[in-house]
């Protein structure tokens, strides 16, 4: 499994930034592979950060590739004063299902290299 963290500073949102930014969430929800997605902004700095799961490596760069995640990275300095993306594989996943999380119900296990079993 496989993480995208994007972190950003906003600038203002016109509604072009809204209507790509629902067309590039509708390409990510329907791209397989999709397993979802958190958000959270930091009171303290103003900063906005998404985190996206995702089953493997391909179905990730399937979105990179999609034209309207193109477009939105060539217009990005328009909406955005600052931006830093993260991709990581997941190696371990855990947790007592006392919140929704995407990976809910998944324990991964570092030694298992992807394989992933329900959690006990």
């Amino acid at each position: 499994m496989y993480t995208a963290t994007f972190t950003f500073a906003k600038r203002e949102f016109d509604d072009e930034f809204h209507a790509l930014d629902s067309v590039i969430a509708g390409v990510a929800r329907s791209t397989p592979g999709y397993l979802g997605e958190e958000s959270w902004e930091n009171p303290s700095n103003g900063l906005v950060s998404t985190v996206y799961y995702w089953d493997t490596l391909a179905s990730l760069q399937a979105l990179m590739k999609h034209p309207a995640h193109i477009a939105a990275k060539q217009r990005q300095q328009q909406w955005l004063a600052g931006y830093q993306v993260v991709i990581a594989e997941v190696i371990g996943s855990y947790g007592d299902g006392g919140i929704a999380h995407p990976l809910a119900g998944v324990t991964l296990h570092p030694s298992g290299h992807g394989q992933t079993e329900p959690e006990r």
